[in-house]
């Protein structure tokens, strides 16, 4: 998630507990070289979708802006790091400041720059939020990334687990299935497809109509010192926003 890069935490004896979801994206093999520092900026809008709040103090998506800047530096090893700061706005348009995400991310297999080839890692992420985007205070999500990137194609797969550390939330964690599959069609220019699929708790996955499940037309757009993922997505399920666009500005410094 986030689901869902940043999506949702976990389930514990109070029940399901929910969080916004700010970082949509699927990982791959993107990873920060050692002394080399970036920022991203996602952002993201719910046209149509949930009105109502999940629990006390919740902010619905409706109408709704998520804009969370991510700072990363490269730490060499095959490790890079990184800080979120989610904000969101209600659909009324009053501004709310989230908390903080430390990120750690591992990927010791991927092809050389420009080459063909597997990849895989993993990435852990601590997040102390407010409780207006996460009804746990305190969680820990592990994103496991793997992938093939052979010439004009790109594809990957994120299983995540999330879990909520705060005390009366804690139980088994929310599992999220998120992949991606991207085509060249123009130098630095791929469209193609990501789908992000809530399944529930490891120990009690959902009824299919009651997973999230939304489907998104992508297009990244790659260049020397910045990039950009876009998507327009669709819900799958009656448990789903209808559509949410989405964006990931990034930038790349020496």
């Amino acid at each position: 998630m986030a689901c869902l890069a940043g999506a949702v935490a976990v389930s514990g004896s109070s029940g399901r507990a929910f969080a916004i979801v700010d970082e949509i994206q699927v990982y791959t093999d993107d990873l920060d070289a050692a002394g080399q520092s970036g920022l991203e900026l996602h952002v993201n809008t719910t046209p149509s979708g949930r009105k109502t709040a999940n629990y006390e103090g919740d902010l619905p998506p409706y109408h709704g802006w998520r804009v969370t800047p991510e700072l990363s530096w490269g730490l060499g090893h095959d490790f890079d790091w990184g800080l979120y700061l989610p904000s969101a706005t209600d659909g009324h348009g009053n501004w709310y400041l989230g908390g903080a995400k430390l990120r750690v991310k591992w990927l010791p297999v991927r092809a050389a720059e420009g080459g063909s080839g597997w990849y895989l890692g993993v990435n852990n992420e601590l997040s102390r939020l407010t409780k207006k985007f996460s009804e746990s205070p305190l969680s820990d999500e592990v994103r496991f990334i793997g992938g093939y990137r052979a010439g004009s194609w790109l594809i990957g797969v994120n299983p995540i687990l999330d879990w909520a550390l705060s005390e009366g939330y804690r139980g088994s964690p929310e599992v999220t299935l998120a992949w991606k599959a991207v085509h060249d069609v123009a130098k630095g220019i791929a469209v193609g497809a990501e789908y992000y699929n809530g399944l529930g708790t490891l120990a009690d996955r959902l009824p299919r109509s009651e997973q999230e499940r939304t489907l998104y037309l992508v297009t990244d757009i790659e260049r020397k010192a910045w990039s950009l993922n876009f998507g327009v997505g669709y819900g799958l399920t009656p448990a789903t926003d209808k559509w949410t666009v989405k964006a990931i500005f990034g930038f790349s410094f020496e």
